[in-house]
């Protein structure tokens, strides 16, 4: 496909002088601010253990705290996408980062009560707070990136998360355990409310400096005309009319059609990443501190990373910037692994499932969630299309950990067999819409070479 019939692709190769350093500082340090955010989100996948041995909560009892916060992230996603379009994208990371950091300080707080409903309350105004985040960041990128762009950016927006994890993941085992601090001061193991006080204090820092630099348009930046000739980019004025935003995006078939799929995502994304640090401890009989635990806690964001990046090529390549065929693939291979998984019965052929199933789970979550959201909003309604898409994530998965969090207090064995039957789902839908051209409604029709029909 030549350049001309993608005005993006000629766009990006005549980017004015200076852009692509301005771009690369706007994204660093809004990536930076939405990877601190992870920081303050999967901190309790580390403190689950403790927290339930000090207050003998249940399994069941700690997937009622990891939920809530779910189902409040899926509400804010739609409330806070439409805002955002409305607000832009610094304003909201920034209010996102402020209840974060506030919601954190006091989860840390409430560890001296054992009141199971306090804990719950905290982490879901908490999740409602930092589901300004995605939106914010997508919104600010819609504008920043031209549409054969945005494969390759949604897989550094994951790389971007997964620096988060790979961070908490070698943070929280060094505060439970101890350790020493650049090789000079000995810091003896801590209680688990470190686990949320130092993600905040590191969000604040980032947020002070996104305040300073981000910029939400390259038009703010001094750059105009960028991405002539493409349509998400037509209108220098990246907010838009709510209503016009509301009505757009939720009568989009396909928003639908990804927004199931990605429920199915963020299922087995999250029974992975909130459980698998417990599952190593119990099953596994790891400690934290060993290797083992150590190299799994590590392999897994970055095994993920680049299944987010290679996606995110591979669809802004080889298909023209489609996301759906190379999701419907990912999905499939998913299903195999997991399956393999449940009848594994050594340790490293789990931990391999474990990191393998990482990667799957985040290139469909970078494909389906930034990629897909900003190719049917554009610029004006990518925040809203993206938390509308999200929202189903967020959901999905908290129906999924209530019923998985029962299942577990029963036996680990159901663990991997309850995550196959999203796989397949996930890959049903993308099957369904993946010889589409455009996700945008109203268009979209068959790909070159693929059957005529509706």
């Amino acid at each position: 496909m030549s350049a001309a019939a993608h005005p993006a692709v000629a766009a990006r190769l005549k980017h004015p002088p200076g852009f692509r350093p301005r771009r690369g500082l706007n994204w660093g340090v809004v990536g930076l601010l939405y990877t601190s955010f992870y920081l303050c989100r999967y901190n309790l996948a580390y403190a689950n253990k403790a927290i339930c041995d000090e207050f003998g909560f249940s399994k069941s009892d700690i997937s009622s705290v990891i939920s809530t916060a779910l189902v409040a992230y899926a509400v804010g996603q739609v409330v806070n996408g439409l805002l955002t379009d409305r607000l832009g994208g610094k304003r909201a990371m920034l209010i996102g980062a402020a209840g974060t950091v506030s919601m954190n300080l006091l989860f840390g707080v409430a560890s001296f009560w054992s009141l199971l409903s306090l804990f719950v309350v905290i982490r879901g105004i908490d999740g409602f707070m930092q589901s300004f985040g995605a939106p914010g960041f997508i919104k600010i990128n819609a504008s920043w990136f031209g549409q054969t762009e945005r494969g390759t950016f949604a897989g550094v927006f994951g790389m971007m998360i997964n620096l988060g994890r790979v961070v908490i993941n070698r943070l929280g085992p060094a505060l439970l355990a101890g350790f020493v601090f650049l090789g000079l001061w000995n810091i003896p193991p801590l209680h688990w409310r470190w686990l949320f006080w130092i993600p905040a204090a590191v969000t604040t820092v980032v947020a002070l400096a996104l305040a300073v630099i981000a910029k939400d348009t390259p038009e703010e930046a001094g750059f105009s005309g960028v991405f002539a000739g493409e349509a998400d980019h037509s209108d220098p004025d990246a907010r838009a009319n709510l209503r016009t935003v509301f009505f757009q995006v939720v009568s989009n078939p396909v928003v639908w059609v990804i927004g199931v799929a990605y429920g199915c995502t963020g299922a087995v994304r999250q029974c992975i990443d909130q459980w698998f640090p417990r599952y190593l401890q119990e099953v596994g009989h790891l400690d934290m501190t060993s290797s083992l635990f150590q190299w799994t806690g590590f392999l897994i964001p970055v095994v993920a990373s680049a299944g987010s990046l290679l996606s995110g090529i591979i669809s802004d390549r080889l298909f023209q910037g489609r996301r759906a065929p190379v999701a419907m693939g990912i999905y499939f291979i998913q299903v195999i692994v997991t399956l393999v998984a449940a009848q594994a019965h050594s340790l490293g052929a789990v931990i391999a499932a474990f990191v393998t199933i990482a990667f799957t789970v985040n290139s469909t979550h970078s494909l389906l969630g930034p990629a897909a959201a900003m190719d049917i909003g554009g610029r004006k309604m990518a925040a809203f299309a993206s938390g509308v898409i999200d929202s189903l994530q967020y959901l999905g998965a908290a129906l999924a950990l209530w019923i998985l969090g029962w299942l577990l207090d029963k036996s680990w064995d159901y663990y991997f067999y309850f995550m196959v039957p999203f796989g397949i789902l996930g890959g049903i839908l993308m099957w369904a819409i993946a010889d589409r051209t455009s996700l945008k409604k109203g268009e979209g029709g068959k790909a070159k070479g693929a059957p005529a029909g509706p």
